[in-house]
């Protein structure tokens, strides 16, 4: 596991968690503003957890070939 995707993956967590509170939050108190910040925190957090993913998938796919080739 890529410590770099893992990290990644654990911001997104945060950031989208962040987001939901001030998505609640803002339609709570019809704070138009705080929710559309809550909305942008969460798409954040979804591309921070993409990128994690995809970086551990790349982290392993080139482990997979250095294996292949160092044979």
């Amino acid at each position: 596991m890529s410590e770099k995707g893992f990290s990644d993956k654990v911001k997104g967590a945060v950031n989208k968690a962040k987001g939901e509170v001030k998505d609640q939050v803002g339609n709570a108190t019809d704070n138009a503003k705080m929710q559309a910040e809550g909305k942008m925190d969460k798409a954040k957090g979804d591309l921070q957890q993409k990128a994690g993913e995809l970086k551990e998938s790349a982290s392993e796919k080139a482990n997979e070939l250095k294996g292949k080739f160092s044979k």
